[in-house]
C-alpha cells in the first residue's frame, strides 16, 4: 500500500455515497472506496471535509447527531482512507454528539487539548462554556 496514489477527496463524494440520493454517483465513490480497500488508491480526507461533512448531513439532510457520528466513524475507520486529525475527529464526534454542541466548537476544544493548549478565547458563550481542561475566556 506504500505505493498506492495518494488521491484527496471532496466532501460531496461522501454524502453521494451516506446519502444515497444519486445511485449512480453512490456507485461510483463505492467503486472508489473498493480500490482503497485493495490498496490500488490511498484516499486522505482532510479534516475539514469531514467537518463539511457534519454540517450538511446536518443542516440540509436533517439528520441527527447519533446517525451521524455513527456514519461518520465508519468513514473514519475506513481501511484505505487516511483522515487528517484523526483522533481529533472522533473525540470532537463524541463530545458534538454528548454535549450538543456544534462539531467545529467540539473540534477546536479538541484540537486545544490534544496539543496541550490550555485556552480558547472565543465570544461563543453558549458551546463554550464548563469546558474541561480549558480555560475559556471570552472577549
Amino acid at each position: 500500500m506504500e505505493g498506492s496514489k495518494k488521491v484527496v477527496i471532496d466532501t460531496n463524494l461522501l454524502v453521494r455515497y451516506l446519502v444515497n440520493d444519486d445511485q449512480k454517483k453512490a456507485e461510483a465513490v463505492d467503486n472508489l472506496l473498493d480500490q482503497a480497500i485493495k490498496g490500488v488508491v490511498r484516499i486522505v480526507v482532510p479534516s475539514v471535509v469531514i467537518a463539511e461533512l457534519v454540517w450538511v448531513l446536518e443542516s440540509f439532510y436533517q439528520i441527527k447527531a447519533d446517525v451521524i457520528l455513527e456514519l461518520v466513524e465508519a468513514i473514519v475507520t475506513t481501511q484505505g482512507l487516511d483522515v487528517t486529525d484523526k483522533s481529533t475527529v472522533i473525540s470532537a464526534l463524541r463530545l458534538y454528539k454528548n454535549r450538543k454542541i456544534d462539531f467545529i466548537d467540539a473540534w477546536i476544544i479538541e484540537f486545544a487539548k490534544e496539543r496541550g493548549i490550555g485556552a480558547i478565547y472565543t465570544f461563543d458563550k453558549k458551546h463554550f462554556r464548563d469546558i474541561e481542561g480549558i480555560d475559556v475566556i471570552y472577549l
